[in-house]
């Protein structure tokens, strides 16, 4: 496998690759506090896990890895799907629970470094161009989803479908909190508004700024209005030592377990992986992807981190906000742990509806309207394809989404071989 240090190294004779990866980072520390907090929670696992799993798994992940934008934590669906499949196994929250957790990181992270030695990472460039443009339209809905709550200030139920949550929205549209929105959308205008000067000073950081100054300002000008809902405190604290439970009966016990995770876990980095490259003209080795993202679970098994992924909110934020190589995904760990050491407690004072504007405008950016235009005009053997994986990534899961979207490639491709591709 290639020294991926060799492909990017070099661009740090350049002080505004310093410039923009620093920024890039401090920003991407920033949008994971509520993040991690967020997603440890639907994991079963104290809020501090989730942070965890966004320093040290994230900078071996950066370093190891072969993606120079992608940023591995914490993710949504394996957070998800962590409650799923060690909820039966134990108490949720319990010591049992997160023991299994850990382990489960453990197990994962050594089945994608075999699975990575194994060369298996050559599956990636079997994936179609049409699956990974319709896999990351489908992401962006569901991250548009699921602060949906947080835009309008109102609490709505989790683990509901599109439609669900849509409509349990509009019914409650009269109840909207007018300080959230009002965030929400400063915080989407000041983003984009300072795209152009987004090498100077990243456009999400301004934005984020912005977006909690307006609703400190409506507070001090309507204090009659319900205070807007905050992040919650941090813990300051740096990962701890921990160590997986590798009895025999534990193992077993996670061998299903084990298989699910990984599928996803390397489903969801591969699939964030070849679209961030594509996007920027980058060079992805299926193998050392594997190898990466293995020896980042690997990693944080032993420092407290839950089961991680590539992210594609975090990855969206380092992209938007100018990041050049990984530095910014490992400097965001780095700033992640100063932020939890010396500044916590202003971590209350930043709205959800600041971080779900920043969200609504990463979403915008995945979708690649040209791209799907282009895609469906001239490439008619990809629409089907393309179609079924952006279905399937709002509707069912993202492992099932990429499985069919290939599937469905394939079926077109052997039955109409003379179509355009």
């Amino acid at each position: 496998m290639r020294n991926p240090f060799e492909r990017w190294l070099p661009l740090w004779r350049d002080p505004a690759t310093w410039r923009a990866d620093l920024m890039a980072g401090l920003t991407g520390a920033v949008v994971v506090l509520p993040q991690g907090m967020a997603f440890a929670t639907l994991a079963g696992v104290p809020a501090q896990y989730g942070l965890y799993a966004a320093m040290l798994p994230c900078i071996v992940a950066a370093l190891a890895g072969s993606s120079r934008l992608m940023v591995t934590g914490p993710a949504n669906a394996i957070s998800l799907t962590t409650m799923a499949l060690i909820a039966p196994l134990a108490e949720v929250g319990s010591d049992r629970y997160i023991h299994l957790v850990l382990t489960l990181s453990f197990l994962v992270g050594t089945m994608q470094i075999l699975l990575g030695a194994a060369r298996a990472g050559m599956l990636v460039d079997r994936v179609p161009h049409s699956v990974v443009v319709g896999f990351t339209t489908g992401a962006a809905v569901l991250i548009v989803n699921s602060q949906i709550g947080h835009l309008l200030g109102i609490e709505l139920p989790r683990g509901n479908t599109v439609w669900t949550n849509v409509g349990n929205a509009m019914s409650q549209i009269g109840q909207s909190h007018v300080a959230a929105v009002i965030a929400a959308v400063v915080t989407v205008a000041v983003a984009i508004a300072w795209r152009p000067y987004n090498r100077r000073i990243p456009a999400m950081l301004v934005s984020l700024l912005a977006g909690t100054l307006a609703a400190t300002l409506v507070a001090w000008v309507a204090p009659s209005l319900p205070k807007l809902a905050t992040v919650s405190a941090v813990p300051s604290a740096l990962p701890t030592l921990s160590m997986p439970d590798l009895s025999i009966e534990t193992v077993r016990s996670l061998f299903g377990a084990t298989l699910v995770m990984t599928l996803l876990a390397l489903t969801e980095a591969v699939a964030i992986a070849k679209a961030v490259a594509l996007r920027h003209n980058d060079v992805l080795d299926g193998n050392r992807e594997f190898l990466g993202q293995g020896l980042a679970n690997l990693t944080g098994s032993f420092f407290s981190a839950m089961p991680c992924s590539g992210s594609f909110n975090r990855s969206g934020v380092n992209v938007q906000a100018g990041a050049r190589t990984p530095m910014a995904a490992a400097s965001a760990a780095v700033f992640l742990g100063v932020i939890l050491l010396f500044v916590a407690p202003w971590a209350e004072l930043l709205p959800l509806a600041v971080i779900a504007g920043l969200l609504l405008v990463v979403a915008s950016g995945l979708i690649d309207r040209r791209e799907i235009v282009r895609v469906w005009r001239e490439e008619p053997a990809e629409r089907l394809p393309l179609a079924v994986t952006l279905v399937c990534t709002v509707t069912l899961s993202l492992e099932w989404a990429i499985l069919l979207g290939v599937v469905s490639a394939v079926i077109v491709r052997r039955r109409f071989p003379r179509l355009p591709q």
